[in-house]
């Protein structure tokens, strides 16, 4: 079996859109596109590369393929383990429409995308990483294909925007399995699958 880990970067608030550029996903008009910059720190960049130096495959959304063929292919650096492990990463990208890829180890999911999804887990492998992806992760949300949250939590609330938690999450229990606090004031907590809510009475 393989886990699917969402990795994501989040405000107070739960947005996530745009973290990295001003003109990374200005829908909906946002207009914070590139708010982590100030708090990536090099504590954080540790945080990265260790969650990224282990094997993974990637599955992602069209957008943020996108996003990552128009980047990384270019910054093929043997010495980046980042950037060694996305580029040597298998690529499995949900989308309706037809693609072709020139980023070599990319493979569409296309027809029954929660079906393959599902066959992907249950093989053996790698795990796969989910970044960015806003959109789709709402379908792994919604149908409880989610095993672990890596999260990145940034000490702002911007009020508006794509949200990681959005209208159709099932209800689910998670349990902190790690967690740290970089200098900055980012939370790095990571979550795992954890049967369903327990509710009580005081």
């Amino acid at each position: 079996m393989r886990k699917l880990i969402i990795l994501s970067f989040i405000t107070m608030d739960g947005v996530m859109q745009a973290p990295g550029a001003p003109t990374e996903d200005t829908s909906g008009n946002f207009k914070y596109g590139g708010w982590t910059v100030p708090y990536f720190d090099e504590s954080l960049g540790s945080v990265m590369t260790e969650q990224m130096s282990r094997p993974f495959d990637l599955l992602l959304g069209r957008k943020t393929y996108d996003i990552f063929a128009s980047y990384w292919p270019n910054h093929n650096d043997a010495n980046d383990p980042i950037a060694s492990g996305i580029n040597k990463a298998r690529k499995y990208v949900a989308s309706r429409s037809t693609l072709k890829f020139d980023w070599v180890n990319s493979v569409q999911l296309a027809s029954d995308v929660v079906g393959e999804i599902e066959k992907l887990k249950s093989e053996d492998g790698p795990v796969l990483q989910v970044h960015g992806s806003g959109n789709f992760i709402q379908t792994l949300l919604k149908h409880d294909l989610a095993d672990e949250f890596w999260l990145k939590i940034y000490p702002l609330t911007l009020g508006s925007g794509k949200r990681l938690f959005a209208e159709g999450s099932i209800p689910a229990a998670f349990r902190l399995t790690k967690s740290s606090v970089t200098r900055a004031g980012v939370i790095v907590a990571n979550y795992e699958r954890d049967g369903e809510v327990k509710t009580g009475s005081f």
